[in-house]
């Protein structure tokens, strides 16, 4: 692995700014990406989408929703209770994410209402809006980590660890989302929501903010008129007790890694993960492939994986050797926030695509 510098100055990571504007005046927008090479015919293949994978594995996954919230419930009061709602916070709170995020992409199921249904549960769970985060999501696989224009960059520069590690017990991240809900159901739109929803959108946009918030009111009026708590740790708090898995899975995708690139094995990075959590992230541990071609499903991702891997990095081995990784990226990012971990592609790669538009955006140093 080498080192790499990229002199852009002061980043400004709002969609509404002076990097924004900069972004699109150098063709860092909507721009053309590096993609691997695979036969189109092989990869008609992979982009054939089926029901049966994703039944087989929303069947598991409301059967573990249901049985921990059935254990959670009858042995609530008692010690009893804590390995059920254990399970269930992870199936509700870390699940959710990448149902979320397959469902919304439409290649989950082969059947339309099918992604619809588990994309609006699945948002609901992890507290986002199910119209901003839909065109959110087109926006950062248009623009990944481009400063400026992708609206999910997670890790900022310089790193704020303490806040981001923090994550794993979500209660900051979430009650933030839910003014964001608050706002949006009250009829306001940020700047940065207006610049990538469409105008025709924010009506839409409004009323499922309103559908979540009465959902969640009706949850708190239950919990008061019970005089318990039970209520409350089924709906909604476990996006807060049971996100450490999705969290830790997020850091992996981009922490660490370049800005302001074309080529997603600059930005992306793919791990080999146990198959517990394969089953809860749906396979997005192969990051960089999903980012190359989002419209492989979840369950192809292997598939591409194998063919295309003598053109990518080495992925890191495991979950523990990934955040060895990021951790060191950070210590340099604290003191040099235009560092970035750029990994060696392996004999049989195609070199790194690294033009850039100006001097400004940085031509990577070792």
């Amino acid at each position: 692995m080498t080192t790499a510098t990229i002199p852009v100055g002061q980043r400004d990571y709002s969609l509404v700014g002076a990097d924004s504007r900069r972004a699109v005046e150098i063709g860092l927008a909507s721009a053309e990406w590096y993609h691997s090479q695979v036969p189109r015919a092989v990869m008609k293949d992979l982009m054939k989408r089926t029901d049966g994978p994703a039944i087989r594995d929303t069947i598991l996954w409301f059967a573990l929703l249901i049985g921990g919230a059935w254990g959670g419930i009858y042995f609530w009061g008692t010690w009893a209770a804590v390995p059920f709602f254990i399970v269930y916070g992870v199936i509700y709170g870390s699940s959710c994410d990448s149902r979320w995020h397959e469902c919304g992409h439409g290649t989950a199921f082969k059947t339309a209402w099918m992604n619809d249904v588990i994309y609006q549960i699945a948002s609901f769970m992890v507290i986002r809006n199910p119209v901003t985060w839909r065109w959110s999501h087109a926006r950062h696989h248009t623009d990944t980590y481009i400063v400026g224009r992708d609206a999910e960059i997670a890790w900022m520069r310089p790193p704020r660890t303490l806040m981001n590690f923090l994550a794993f017990f979500d209660v900051i991240g979430s009650f933030k989302s839910l003014q964001i809900l608050l706002r949006n159901a009250s009829g306001r739109l940020s700047p940065d929501e207006k610049d990538f929803i469409p105008q025709s959108e924010w009506g839409r946009t409004v009323f499922a903010a309103r559908v979540h918030m009465a959902i969640y009111a009706a949850t708190v009026v239950t919990a008061l008129w019970m005089q318990s708590w039970l209520p409350l740790f089924l709906i909604g708090f476990p996006r807060i007790y049971g996100c450490w898995h999705m969290v830790m899975c997020g850091h992996l995708q981009h922490a660490g890694l370049a800005e302001n690139v074309l080529d997603h094995r600059l930005n992306s990075r793919t791990v080999y993960m146990n198959p517990i959590s394969r089953y809860i992230y749906w396979n997005m541990n192969y990051h960089i492939e999903h980012h190359m071609f989002p419209m492989v499903p979840y369950h192809a991702l292997p598939r591409l994986h194998a063919l295309i891997k003598d053109d990518l990095p080495p992925p890191n081995p495991s979950i523990l050797d990934g955040y060895r990784e990021i951790l060191a990226s950070l210590r340099q990012q604290k003191i040099d926030p235009e560092y970035y971990l750029r990994k060696e592609l392996p004999p049989t790669a195609r070199p790194y695509r690294e033009e850039f538009h100006n001097l400004d955006i940085a031509r990577p140093g070792t």
